[in-house]
């Protein structure tokens, strides 16, 4: 039989709401609202919420929990934080990836480090289980502990430049949480044995966890709380945010921003082949001259071997239409030479005498019309330079698309929180 899909403490909310309601990763999921459009322009100029308590959280510690994740997750936890690659300490965080003996992706992941021989991994909706069971396979005659909260905890993401003003209307002694809460590090907690150095809590002292992280390459945060505290941390914050136009957002604009801000869909633009040459190279271990990597991982002796492994490369088009990924194939001149696996449109981009301008690009021309460009990823057998030309298809268009390193310029995410104060 067929199990039923799952719902997030906010899926009444949603309902009533009008979302247009999906099957996503085993749970019903909003798609989008009103607009798709409106709620992706909203996290560029203003302020996203989004529903992200589908997604799944690990704890793992114990004597040898740092031995396994320093096998498992393909970063280096002791060069991997900041331009200077510092060891991974209390309260930071890091992005990176969880590969077979292949160098093939199995789920990517953020990992928090919460103090000596404990650890939060953030993963994909659905991987909680196969992660965690990955994990302890992987740590066989090890002293360490794998806990999968799937569905214990709620998670909220606030996203976009007003995000700060509308959190330190809802947090206790904002001013506390925010000093020193550089990109890709956290305080608070959402459970006694996950306390991260500093506290965070909403205004009526409800304990929560606070990311500087989020999906769509903007400034933003990832909120974690208990899961019944869930409606009401959306509550408040949804509250908190009307008179700074914050928009309750779904997955269709979730998809756009990231494609926009570069950052793969896990088991779409990374999956059952070699992790590598690829966009992001961040997620591996590399050695500065790149020609090896800083520690031995699993999956590592695939990829040394993996020359002729597939290219994942960013398009993106010249205007906003777009074809159906699945199925889609790439052409230059007219030979097919790969296949499509991401296309959307970041509605908050324009190209102007071949540079991409965002609607945030301070020095964008006056009169610019920005209606959006088709972006994403493609797989193909070898290298292209950027700026070369190629045809993305699907049963009804052909399009061309140019191939680029980035999408959508001025994006916030990195930015000093006292910017946006």
């Amino acid at each position: 039989m067929t199990e039923p899909m799952k719902k997030t403490p906010l899926f009444d909310w949603h309902k009533a709401h009008g979302a247009n309601i999906v099957e996503f990763g085993d749970y019903l999921m909003p798609v989008w609202y009103a607009s798709a459009r409106a709620e992706h322009l909203a996290v560029v100029s203003q302020a996203g919420l989004f529903d992200t308590s589908h997604m799944a959280t690990l704890r793992v510690f114990g004597k040898d929990a740092y031995d396994l994740l320093q096998w498992c997750f393909t970063r280096n936890l002791d060069a991997c934080v900041g331009k200077d690659l510092a060891p991974l300490t209390d309260g930071k965080c890091v992005y990176g990836l969880f590969l077979d003996e292949h160098g093939n992706a199995i789920d990517d992941s953020i990992v928090y480090k919460i103090k000596d021989r404990e650890f939060m991994v953030e993963v994909n909706a659905s991987m909680g289980g196969p992660v965690a069971r990955h994990l302890m396979e992987q740590a066989k005659g090890r002293d360490v502990t794998v806990i999968d909260l799937t569905d214990k905890l709620g998670k909220i993401d606030i996203q976009g430049p007003a995000s700060i003003k509308i959190m330190a209307k809802v947090l206790k002694d904002p001013g506390a949480v925010y000093e020193k809460l550089p990109y890709f590090s956290a305080k608070g907690h959402f459970d006694p044995a996950s306390t991260l150095a500093g506290q965070a809590q909403m205004l009526d002292g409800t304990p929560l966890l606070v990311s500087r992280s989020g999906y769509t390459g903007e400034v933003g945060f990832e909120l974690f709380v208990e899961r019944d505290q869930t409606v009401k941390l959306w509550d408040a914050i949804m509250a908190a945010g009307a008179e700074f136009g914050l928009t309750a957002c779904g997955l269709a604009a979730r998809d756009s921003l990231r494609a926009g801000a570069v950052l793969p869909l896990s088991h779409q633009d990374i999956g059952h082949w070699p992790c590598i040459h690829n966009p992001w190279p961040f997620a591996l271990p590399f050695t500065p001259s790149g020609d090896g990597f800083t520690k031995a991982f699993l999956g590592s002796a695939a990829l040394d071997k993996a020359a002729d492994a597939p290219y994942t490369l960013t398009f993106v088009g010249n205007d906003l239409r777009k074809v159906e990924a699945h199925g889609a194939r790439v052409y230059l001149d007219g030979r097919e030479i790969g296949t499509v696996l991401t296309c959307v449109t970041d509605m908050a981009i324009g190209r102007h005498e071949g540079r991409i301008y965002s609607i945030a690009t301070p020095d964008k021309p006056a009169g610019l019309a920005i209606k959006g460009l088709s972006c994403g990823f493609i797989k193909v057998g070898s290298r292209l330079a950027p700026g070369t030309a190629v045809e993305i298809r699907d049963a009804k268009r052909a399009i061309q698309v140019l191939i680029e390193t980035d999408v959508r310029p001025d994006r916030t995410a990195r930015k000093a929180l006292k910017t946006f104060m």
